[in-house]
């Protein structure tokens, strides 16, 4: 099982990828962490509603870009635009903490920061996802899609709760210039790949239709447009977890730096769990989409009426474990159901959907979460994933003619 549940380790190139990108995505939680305390408890007087506003701008590119992502994933060198995005999210977080460091900052310095960032991971989020293709191939793909979520989740284990150790110990601001360092792990690994035993990935050509023709590969297949509804409502109203948290901590449970910190990293603990139990699995099915949403919904449910702070936190390994399952799963069928030379285009409309829904959703929570309360907006996303779940009959009924 240990071997089966690691294999795509065995290969030099993406142990080096994944031993980078762990680094900055450490750096990467740290800073999340950070930037929400920063904005909800410095900048505004517990605005959750300001919180869904930077949240808006950060992942609006998503969607806003989309046009052009998928057409850079799927025609220019992959390892190549990697550096670029990287670089300049690495630059992003060194100018905002500086700017912090300093005393000289502002919510609306934060506002555009969150878009800049925003703009870089629009192009680095399809390119990142369909790289790790050309890693290990498409043989290794779900396992490899499994490990990377695995070390994205136990950095998201261990950031928040160092950010809020260094909130607490130096404060925000050397929290962002930390993760502007953390960039220097993937940019050294990027560096170090053996380009020769990289798998090659088909070019898409260069046509003047090239982003329609995604909208119409999807269009023409029902389980990839099942795929980006459930996505869609999960994303929009269901990935707030910024929200859900900081106003949970702050408001309910009355929370310093260190606990809102720990909440975080106690979500993780259930995403790496998911994570690993992905890994040891083969490729996922339909089946696998309506049980994360399922779960996901019965989990926000359970959060809203937690009575207290650690009732919360197992709530929220339960939402931890079902977001990796439903987003892992909607990564790895889209991509191995999908024809190479529209890989790029096809990841990029799963990324603006997942997150380019969140200048709608996000406000909307944070709204809920200011005038109804922060329970309230946690069984926002408990019906997100009913309606996700629900999407996922419906699907499963036509297509086996039930």
């Amino acid at each position: 099982m240990p071997g089966r549940m690691f294999r795509s380790l065995g290969g030099f190139n993406y142990r080096v990828w994944v031993a980078g990108a762990f680094v900055s995505n450490i750096g990467t939680w740290v800073q999340r962490t950070a930037q929400d305390w920063l904005v909800l408890t410095t900048l505004t007087h517990h605005s959750a509603g300001a919180v869904g506003w930077v949240m808006a701008l950060q992942f609006g590119p998503q969607f806003l870009l989309l046009p052009w992502t998928g057409l850079a994933a799927d025609r220019l060198d992959q390892r190549k635009l990697l550096i670029v995005t990287q670089g300049s999210m690495g630059v992003l977080a060194l100018g905002l903490g500086l700017l912090t460091v300093t005393g000289a900052v502002r919510l609306w310095h934060v506002d555009v920061f969150a878009f800049l960032f925003g703009c870089a991971a629009a192009f680095d989020a399809p390119v990142r996802q369909t790289f790790v293709g050309q890693l290990v191939g498409d043989e290794h793909l779900p396992n490899a899609v499994a490990l990377n979520s695995t070390s994205f989740n136990v950095a998201r284990m261990i950031g928040p709760a160092v950010s809020g150790l260094i909130i607490a110990g130096a404060g925000t601001g050397w929290a962002f210039l930390i993760n502007g360092a953390s960039f220097l792990g993937v940019l050294a690994s990027l560096r170090l790949l053996r380009i020769d035993d990289l798998t090659p990935s088909p070019r898409a050509a260069r046509t003047q239709s090239g982003f329609i023709e995604s909208f119409r590969y999807v269009w023409a297949r029902p389980d990839l447009r099942a795929t980006l509804v459930m996505l869609f409502l999960i994303g929009t109203f269901g990935l707030n977890f910024p929200i859900f948290i900081s106003t949970m901590a702050v408001r309910v449970f009355h929370a310093d730096a260190t606990g809102y910190g720990l909440l975080s990293s106690t979500m993780a603990v259930g995403t790496v769990g998911g994570a690993l139990l992905n890994a040891s699995r083969g490729r996922p099915t339909f089946q696998t989409l309506f049980a994360g949403a399922s779960i996901f919904g019965v989990g926000c449910a359970l959060a809203s009426v937690a009575p207290g702070y650690w009732v919360f936190a197992l709530a929220l390994v339960i939402v931890g474990g079902a977001a990796l399952t439903f987003t892992n799963a909607t990564n790895t069928l889209m991509q191995l159901s999908t024809a190479p030379t529209m890989r790029g285009r096809v990841m990029a409309l799963r990324v603006g959907v997942a997150l380019g829904g969140t200048p709608i959703g996000a406000p909307i929570v944070g709204w809920v979460a200011d005038n109804c309360g922060p329970r309230w907006a946690l069984d926002i996303g408990a019906l997100a994933g009913f309606g996700a779940a629900l999407v996922a009959v419906v699907y499963l009924r036509r297509s086996t003619g039930h």
